[in-house]
């Protein structure tokens, strides 16, 4: 039996955003990456020949990532951060005292706990996963893989 994955990746799907991880005593600094994410789909080929059109997967993913792109991330989910929208600004308290204000559209809130790049590359398998649910086909797993840095990697593999 053939098992089949494609795969879509760094190169088209790049996104530069500012982040900064924030736990319970710690926060590090605002900075940003460059991310490079791979979107890899598996699952048994369908009657039309494909796990799923990469054309398709290629849209989705880009779009997805462009949602992101010179945006700064923030965790909507965050134990430690309170995060305020009002008058088209966010306002961000962090536990150690320091605060930030930021335009609403420089901001994408994501349903996350922290914005880590596991937690990004989550993040985007949960995207995908509802955008392509008219797209099926066989598709069994999606994983993606967030680089922020060259050589260091995040990945998230789930069944679909």
């Amino acid at each position: 039996m053939s098992f089949f994955s494609v795969a879509i990746g760094k190169e088209m799907l790049r996104f530069t955003a500012a982040h900064f991880i924030a736990f319970r005593g710690f926060r590090e600094p605002l900075h940003g990456h460059t991310y490079q994410a791979q979107v890899t789909v598996s699952g048994p080929v369908g009657p039309d020949g494909y796990v799923v059109d990469f054309l398709v997967l290629k849209k989705v993913a880009e779009e997805e990532c462009a949602q992101l792109h010179f945006r700064t991330l923030l965790p909507r989910e965050s134990d430690c951060l309170t995060i305020e929208e009002r008058d088209g600004a966010v306002r961000i308290d962090c536990e150690d005292g320091s605060a930030f204000l930021l335009p609403q559209q420089d901001v994408r809130l994501l349903p996350i706990v922290h914005t880590s790049s596991e937690e990004i590359a989550r993040y985007l398998v949960a995207r995908l996963r509802e955008r392509l649910q008219h797209h099926r086909g066989g598709i069994q797993t999606i994983e993606v893989l967030i680089e922020d840095i060259p050589g260091q990697t995040a990945m998230c593999r789930e069944e679909f």
